[in-house]
């Protein structure tokens, strides 16, 4: 076995990886804290990238193009959850049609204004170049998008453990109607929420618009492996996200070089694996905890 070859799997694996974590790890606390089920969520993570391929076409650069594309899907999102949404906590069966239904909408909206073909965003000249480890040479812009997937993991540990609006997220997915008897307005938690995991769908479309491209309807594709994401690490946890991220992106990315036919086949029996095991998941809990 080349081992050379394994390992730029291994690193193209992390790459991809750290993407899925960056959109799951918003639908996985949004599904955990206000059971949401939010079918327009992979829409968020094709629909940044857009944005930002239009931004970086007014002449703006890589890095406003991303804030710029945040921003617009966090705006987005919170209109979405306190316009349409909001009025539907409780009907699960609203939610996910609702929500399907504006996949559907926003994809077709892409479609009227970017066009159907693949399209794809440009590597940051700053860092458009190769690196050399050992035997292996990689691109420095994938290193760069593992290190940015590991930085928000570290942010994230320490929204979750060291602020007080960690303390009532986390509160929210146990006992959201005690977190309301305490004088929290819960309602705006759920809107932040809602539109920071937004906000991180839409970062995982502009950092893999220059590795994965982007075509309208991809947004579906990325749910399906998304919703895998969140079931295997559990919902509500942004350790799940990142570790499901990481097996999810290494199985898929190992599976499409040596069973390529077999590759989502791979994927789904390693959910059932671990649902077997563990049926909340890696890091979810059990009813009764």
């Amino acid at each position: 076995m080349d081992l050379s070859a394994v390992a730029v799997q291994v690193l193209a694996g992390l790459t991809y990886g750290m993407l899925l974590f960056m959109i799951s790890v918003g639908l996985s606390v949004i599904f955990g804290l206000m059971g949401i089920v939010n079918l327009a969520h992979g829409v968020f993570f094709v629909l940044g990238a857009y944005v930002a391929f239009s931004v970086l076409g007014a002449g703006a650069n890589f890095l406003v193009a991303l804030v710029v594309a945040m921003l617009a899907m966090a705006v987005l999102g919170l209109f979405i959850e306190r316009i349409l949404l909001f009025r539907s906590y409780g009907d699960e069966l609203g939610q996910v049609l609702l929500t399907f239904g504006l996949a559907f909408i926003i994809a077709d909206i892409i479609k009227m204004i970017w066009g159907n073909r693949l399209q794809s965003l440009p590597t940051p000249a700053l860092i458009d170049f190769s690196v050399s480890l050992g035997a292996v040479t990689f691109p420095a812009y994938r290193l760069v998008v593992v290190l940015v997937g590991c930085l928000l993991a570290v942010l994230l540990w320490y929204l979750e453990s060291r602020t007080r609006i960690g303390a009532i997220i986390r509160a929210g997915v146990d006992d959201r109607q005690m977190v309301a008897a305490l004088g929290i307005n819960v309602t705006l938690v759920f809107a932040g929420v809602f539109a920071f995991g937004a906000a991180l769908a839409g970062l995982g479309g502009v950092l893999g618009g220059p590795v994965l491209g982007m075509y309208p309807d991809m947004g579906f594709e990325i749910l399906v492996l998304s919703l895998i994401v969140v079931v295997l690490g559990g919902l509500g946890t942004w350790k799940g996200a990142f570790v499901g991220g990481i097996l999810v992106g290494m199985v898929e990315i190992f599976g499409q070089a040596y069973f390529p036919s077999l590759s989502l086949v791979i994927v789904f029996l390693l959910m059932a694996g671990v649902l077997l095991i563990r049926p909340s998941g890696l890091f979810g809990r059990s009813p009764a905890a």
